[in-house]
């Protein structure tokens, strides 16, 4: 035990002597955590909408004014000529043209319907499918109110319009915001990269200085130089938890509802998944660059595929099969779980099985496959 101590304070001591790495450790991921959480968006805002009325009638301006009443556009302005809005579409300055025919109010009063042009920028297939719902939700509306109005009297006696009206209940995220959702796979982000970066290159480094070798010849038991050299790094990724957890609840409000200290109980098994691949990595080795690259490879595989920015329900089925193997997607899940629905251990039961058995073959196959000479 004493020998193991001895490693643990060697390493600490190398990382604290270490002025560059420091902030690289303690500044940069809670600096990445405050800028990524209110840069990365699920909203599509700033619209750019120009317009061709062919009508210039009063219903045609209501409809121009309700996008102009909507905060998820910005109606540019009217062109005169469809080849002119599109002329501009090509030049990127606008993101949808929307063009009212001639005779729009005459038909919604006479044959009570009228048809409307409506191009939209697909180039990002995503932000267009969320556009063409925004512009639909509000067609609706200005739909419903048309047949509200000419409903209203028949055969010259009054008809009062029924009203339906729903009243959505939002469960977890009440105030519908993003970074509800985004702060805690953020954070799951962060707290991989720096333990997985740092594990994989950190045996690597003794053998580029050449120092493994000495050590390999010394009494020190092969168990007991990887907890020495892994433990470390093991408290900085639960301390980049602590300190992540009180930027999203202070900094961003996001509830925790569910036991703190489940959430640590899953991370502490979670980092022993994660700094086992780290050595198994550093095991195959020879370079810090090497490490870093093999590292970065599986980490961009890790994130795109954990549901943080794709929802898993929407990948082929043969991807949501290879995400089974993804340690960040049990992760992600487990911690929005407890923060946002207060789940309890017997909800998280059999993503805490999964890692545990995923923790206990990296880790095996990570201690097998380093090499000791005594």
């Amino acid at each position: 035990m004493k020998t193991i101590l001895f490693i643990i304070q060697k390493e600490f001591k190398q990382i604290f002597r270490n002025k560059g790495m420091l902030p690289i450790i303690f500044i940069l991921p809670l600096m990445q955590l405050v800028i990524l959480s209110n840069a990365a968006s699920f909203e599509v805002k700033n619209i750019k909408l120009s317009y061709i009325d062919n009508d210039h009638s009063a219903q045609s301006r209501n409809l121009i004014t309700k996008f102009e009443a909507s905060n998820y556009f910005d109606v540019l302005k009217q062109f005169p000529t469809k080849k002119q809005a599109n002329l501009a579409m090509e030049k990127g300055t606008v993101d949808v043209i929307l063009e009212i025919p001639n005779h729009f109010e005459r038909n919604l009063l006479k044959d009570k319907k009228s048809n409307l042009s409506l191009s939209i920028n697909a180039i990002n297939g995503a932000a267009a499918g969320v556009t063409n719902v925004y512009i639909m939700q509000i067609i609706s509306g200005f739909n419903q109110n048309i047949q509200t109005e000419l409903m209203q009297f028949k055969d010259t006696d009054f008809v009062q319009p029924i009203s339906i009206e729903t009243i959505p209940s939002f469960w977890y995220n009440k105030t519908l915001n993003y970074k509800t959702f985004m702060v805690p796979g953020i954070l799951v982000l962060l707290v991989t990269m720096l333990t997985l970066f740092l594990s994989s290159m950190n045996i690597v480094r003794e053998k580029e200085v050449g120092t493994l070798e000495q050590i390999n010849v010394t009494p020190i038991k092969k168990h007991q130089f990887i907890i020495g050299k892994l433990f470390p790094f093991w408290v900085l990724g639960l301390v980049i938890l602590t300190v992540g957890l009180l930027i999203a609840k202070v900094i961003f409000n996001v509830p925790i509802l569910g036991n703190i200290f489940l959430v640590y109980g899953f991370t502490t098994i979670y980092l022993i998944l994660i700094l086992g691949i780290g050595l198994f990595i550093s095991n195959h080795t020879e370079t810090q660059q090497q490490a870093m690259f093999i590292a970065w490879f599986f980490t961009v595989i890790f994130i795109l595929m954990s549901g943080l920015f794709t929802p898993i329900e929407s990948m082929p089925v043969w991807a949501q099969k290879v995400t089974l193997l993804n340690p960040i997607r049990y992760f992600v899940e487990v911690i929005r779980m407890v923060m946002l629905k207060g789940a309890t251990f017997t909800d998280i039961k059999i993503q805490l099985g999964v890692i545990v058995i995923y923790a206990m073959i990296v880790n095996g196959l990570a201690v097998w496959s380093y090499k000791k000479v005594n």
